[in-house]
């Protein structure tokens, strides 16, 4: 709190998502807070989507996303999210697109983690119920999904590298429930004579 004359005011500083927590590493796993990007959800209108989908292309050179996909680029993508629903990530949305959709801007509103390294699909198998082994799940797949009992998503940007989203307020509960995770995956690729985990054939 700051005194200022006649009282005392209150300064509001700016966390970012896992300030103080991340990076950490278990082994050959990472964890870290991804890049910030602008992020916005797309709800077309009444028979709008396809002329959504062209606006978008026109835009930002992405069409709408098909059921647990995505399209576009890096720094520019259209993340499938739900039913008649998507997130742009990346680029600020083009005026045209409120034309055929409700947008809404939800930058602020999610907390999105990098996981990365060998075994990634062995944590993320700890903590949603999904199959992601490597023919099934695969890049540019997305998902959402509980994860560790919480709301969220998950997409594969390659091989070994994840994004995991839960709402912004439970940033700090999903930290703690892929760390210890990691460290139980870690822990278990590390002990003599277990050899690498296979995500379908964890206790």
């Amino acid at each position: 709190m700051t005194l200022r004359e006649g009282g005392c005011v209150v300064e509001l500083r700016e966390e970012h998502v896992g300030e103080g927590l991340l990076p950490m590493t278990a082994g050959e796993l990472r964890l870290s807070a991804a890049v910030p990007e602008r992020m916005t959800s797309l709800a077309p209108y009444k028979g709008q989507a396809a002329a959504l989908s062209q606006a978008m292309q026109a835009a930002h050179g992405m069409g709408w996303p098909k059921p647990g996909r995505m399209t576009g680029r890096k720094g520019a993508r259209a993340m499938w999210f739900g039913r008649e629903m998507a997130l742009l990530i990346g680029p600020e949305p083009d005026p045209g697109l409120a034309a055929h959709a409700a947008l809404a801007d939800q930058s602020d509103a999610w907390a999105v983690l990098a996981l990365e390294g060998p075994g990634a699909v062995e944590v993320l198998a700890r903590l949603c119920p999904l199959d992601l082994r490597d023919h099934v799940f695969k890049r540019g797949h997305v998902a959402r999904n509980e994860v560790a009992h919480m709301a969220g998503a998950i997409a594969r940007m390659g091989d070994e590298n994840w994004r995991i989203m839960v709402f912004r307020s439970m940033a700090g509960t999903l930290i703690h429930e892929v760390e210890t995770a990691m460290r139980r995956v870690a822990a278990r690729r590390n002990s003599p004579g277990e050899g690498a985990d296979r995500a379908g054939d964890l206790p």
